[in-house]
């Protein structure tokens, strides 16, 4: 003020500012069913409609660069896959968002979890740039609502402005626990029992998409080329980092910040300890995906494998998520070459789930007196 400046700050990013939310003791939320309950009791803002009219340019711009300038594409074209897939800017995202509310919300809770189909938002880029807010969404969920007076308007809607509402949750943990992206934010998590991987040799390969379990590799491959990935394959993947080859969630969570376009710090470590289970609201210690039976039930037409593992793409589809198990006639008429062509698989899944349980059960029992 002493130089004639006010400064004013505006929530355009999330639909409630974490230090506005807390629980009937006055402390952060831990879990999120009591913390979205909460928020939806709360109004939420119409989206401020800007009149552009009334912005006043200056007489005269600073000087600048055009973006072309900056040199900020790369020089060896490895992005083509992004720029195929995104479109950014806002006119970009509220296409996005037209189409998905007119065609896919009311599908959601049913497609949401089917990699191969177009059932999801892909809004999470969007609105982590701030290209779109969740208030513009909220109000896209509402005026669907219109024609049926009801809102959220159907089961699909509801569903997913529950997954704006885990993104909300993922912010309030970030603000309170500031220290979550790098530790875990059950301390005990602190002395899990890592696997050594010598030579970074199973984390190569996991980000390579080089697993032998098709699913994931799918997922990765996905990852590397559209700089995104369907949630529930990252649910996939991130299981099979932390508890098939038991490496740490750290690891995950850096490769996924250095790939995804997506890459929100609070969502990345709300969703990386989640996985594996050193977090708020964790998925329990006994839940290890099985990736095969992940494969059969997400993909069970094998297109989204075929699309990103073409190698496989000729197998039959009852082999399709596992290979191994194919006979060498049904292999050698679909032109695999398990150890060759793809790879086997990395670990055995009920050795490595073993394993797993056991690091867990150890993790549970009293730390060493020092």
């Amino acid at each position: 003020m002493e130089q004639g400046l006010e400064v004013k700050s505006f929530n355009g990013a999330l639909l409630n500012e974490p230090h506005t939310i807390t629980n009937k003791q006055g402390k952060p939320f831990q879990v999120f069913t009591p913390y979205w309950r909460h928020c939806l009791t709360l109004p939420v803002a119409a989206p401020h409609r800007l009149d552009r009219a009334s912005l006043v340019a200056p007489e005269a711009w600073p000087r600048s660069l055009a973006v072309e300038e900056l040199g900020l594409l790369p020089r060896i074209t490895w992005d083509a896959g992004l720029a195929a897939t995104w479109k950014p800017g806002e006119a970009g995202a509220a296409a996005r968002l037209r189409t998905f509310a007119a065609k896919a919300m009311e599908q959601y809770d049913e497609q949401r979890n089917i990699p191969g189909v177009k059932g999801t938002s892909m809004l999470s880029p969007h609105l982590h740039f701030g290209e779109i807010s969740p208030r513009q969404v909220w109000d896209a969920v509402r005026q669907a609502g219109k024609t049926t007076g009801v809102f959220p308007p159907n089961r699909g809607a509801t569903v997913f402005l529950s997954e704006v509402g885990w993104r909300e949750f993922a912010h309030h943990l970030l603000f309170h626990f500031p220290h979550t992206p790098e530790q875990p934010l059950r301390a005990e998590f602190a002395r899990f029992p890592w696997a050594s991987d010598r030579g970074g040799v199973h984390l190569r390969a996991w980000q390579r998409g080089q697993t032998g379990y098709p699913i994931v590799d799918a997922g990765m491959r996905e990852l590397w080329h559209t700089g995104w990935m369907h949630n529930r394959v990252r649910m996939i993947v991130a299981s099979f980092l932390v508890k098939h080859l038991r490496l740490p969630w750290t690891e995950g969570a850096r490769w996924f910040w250095d790939t995804l376009v997506d890459a929100d710090l609070a969502s990345n470590t709300l969703g990386w300890q989640w996985s594996a289970g050193c977090g708020a609201d964790a998925a329990p210690y006994f839940r290890v995906f099985a990736p095969v039976l992940q494969g059969l039930k997400f993909d069970p037409d094998g297109a989204y494998v075929r699309r990103w593992v073409p190698e496989l793409a000729k197998l039959p589809t009852d082999h399709l998520h596992a290979p191994w198990e194919a006979g060498g006639d049904v292999l050698a008429a679909a032109g695999v070459q398990l150890g060759e062509t793809y790879p086997r698989p990395l670990v055995d899944h009920a050795t490595a789930r073993n394993a797993a349980l056991a690091a867990f059960k150890a993790l549970r029992a009293p730390a060493p007196a020092e």
